[in-house]
């Protein structure tokens, strides 16, 4: 069957991703927004000359990148510039106990060996199996769109499933190589994107380690948010239309059908309808209820990744002891862990994230001044109060001015805080998650909610609560993906390679 018009509901990564793809292969691509700027999570705002990314601070993975635009005879250098950071970040274990990331394998493995003797060795090996993980994971695994299980029948498929130790957990795991606490703790950082437990992680998943230490982290000059621009940029290019301020309200279904897609504003007619919107808020609010595909019970049973207190901070001076990025692991993760995914509350003593661009890029903060995102990971479905906002604050500040010696409440002059309730007005987001699904064993692949509506035979989904999963790269991917599946199922207009 033949179709044309496509609407996407979200200009997130993966929606952008989604519909510049389809837009390349000859559809008519119009994306519905929410909010009155794209880029979803990954949106910015400018005030009193500060520039503060929302949501995404890590580059990893560029080649992820770098693949998407060349897929349009584009590079990611035609719409901003990267820089490397050196150190990559750094990580704060208590009171003058700063550990900084090297960009360089040289200096890695002298930092291992100080730890750990012949830790070196370990982590070259360990770097060796993770780079095969990554080879396949990224290059063949992720771009599955997880349907059906003949995807993995392929005998090498199979077979490399099994040396990738998707049945092993990555706790487990990184401990056959390393015994010393410190490098343990280094090692576990990654996998704490993908929004679970290094416990209940699959081992494939050392993947992020050879992302981080041999790939490297980088930062586009200007912000995150100008990799949004780039490919708003791209997708203009390739003929998408863009309606901000579009929130959507319902999808009308016909026969199993998506005909049209109503806003507060206007109804758009569809082909194709592609939710990059929260998959929760559109099934179990766009959607009437016989076309849902699972039910409260179903979502109210997955494992989410975490939510985030945030905090955006200009500072009216330049600070010390503080890198691009700055992890703070100077209490035990164990209690924070339990109090994010056992037993859900506010922690008593978070760990958190330290955020100072202004440290590489002039360009986001006032001459002499400094930008700051704080990030404190907590648990969804917390209740999310003003008062305890800033209870949260004072406990955050009062380590960090500690930690790296110097006063800095006393030197805010912008201050922005954004949790629970903020997801949830600005995203949809299913009990105010920040990272949607985690990635354990039992929400992998084919286990995660479908990229396909099982009951509305022309609705797609894509994002960070389907396949491949969480995290910008995944994202960019999931887009792709679900563009590939709609040209099968949908011919294009034009000749495409599917």
């Amino acid at each position: 069957m033949s179709v044309t018009k496509v609407i996407v509901i979200g200009s997130g990564f993966s929606g952008l991703s989604a519909a510049t793809t389809m837009a390349d292969m000859g559809y008519e691509v119009t994306v519905l927004e929410k909010n009155d700027t794209p880029g979803g999570r990954a949106r910015s705002f400018t005030t009193d000359g500060f520039t503060f990314d929302m949501g995404p601070s890590w580059y990893w993975m560029p080649d992820v990148f770098e693949s998407y635009f060349n897929r349009f005879g584009k590079s990611a250098a035609d719409y901003y510039n990267l820089k490397r950071l050196d150190p990559s970040y750094t990580v704060i274990f208590g009171e003058e106990d700063f550990v900084d990331i090297p960009a360089t394998m040289p200096e890695m493995h002298k930092l291992f060996e100080s730890m750990e003797k012949g830790s070196a060795e370990q982590l070259d090996k360990f770097l060796e199996q993770a780079a095969y993980k990554y080879e396949v994971g990224i290059n063949q695994l992720v771009y599955k769109p997880g349907r059906s299980v003949t995807e993995f029948m392929n005998p090498r498929l199979l077979l490399d499933v099994l040396r990738m130790d998707v049945f092993q957990s990555f706790y487990k795991h990184i401990r056959r190589y390393f015994k010393n606490e410190r490098i343990l703790k280094l090692m576990e950082f990654p996998v704490l994107f993908l929004g679970a437990l290094p416990q209940n992680t699959p081992a494939l998943y050392s993947l992020m380690n050879y992302a981080d230490i041999k790939l490297g982290t980088w930062y586009p000059m200007g912000g995150m948010h100008k990799i949004v621009e780039g490919m708003v940029q791209l997708a203009v290019e390739k003929g998408v239309k863009f309606e901000f301020g579009q929130d959507v309200q319902q999808i009308e279904v016909v026969n199993g059908k998506a005909t049209h897609v109503v806003t507060v504003s206007g109804v758009f007619d569809a082909d194709v309808v592609v939710a990059s919107a929260d998959y929760h808020h559109v099934e179990q609010q766009l959607l009437p209820k016989p076309y849902r595909s699972y039910s409260d019970s179903y979502w109210n049973s997955r494992v989410m990744a975490p939510s985030a207190l945030l905090f955006y901070l200009g500072i009216n001076k330049r600070l010390q002891n503080l890198q691009h990025h700055n992890l703070f692991f100077d209490e035990d993760f164990g209690p924070h862990a339990h109090e994010i995914y056992t037993d859900p509350k506010w922690p008593e003593k978070p760990l958190f994230y330290v955020s100072a661009p202004s440290v590489t890029d002039a360009s986001v903060a006032p001459d002499g001044c400094e930008n700051l995102f704080v990030l404190v990971p907590v648990a969804p479905g917390l209740q999310d109060t003003p008062e305890i906002r800033e209870l949260y604050f004072n406990k955050v500040m009062d380590r960090l001015e500690n930690l790296t010696k110097q006063k800095i409440r006393n030197a805010i002059v912008y201050k922005r805080s954004y949790a629970h309730t903020d997801f949830i007005s600005d995203y949809n987001a299913f009990k105010g998650n920040a990272y949607g699904l985690a990635n354990t064993l039992m929400q992998t692949a084919l286990l995660k909610p479908s990229l396909k509506s099982r009951k509305v035979h022309n609705l797609y989904y894509t994002g960070q609560l389907t396949v491949p999963g969480p995290g910008v790269p995944p994202s960019l991917i999931s887009g792709q993906v679900v563009a590939k599946e709609i040209a099968k199922e949908y011919a294009a207009p034009v000749a495409v390679k599917v």
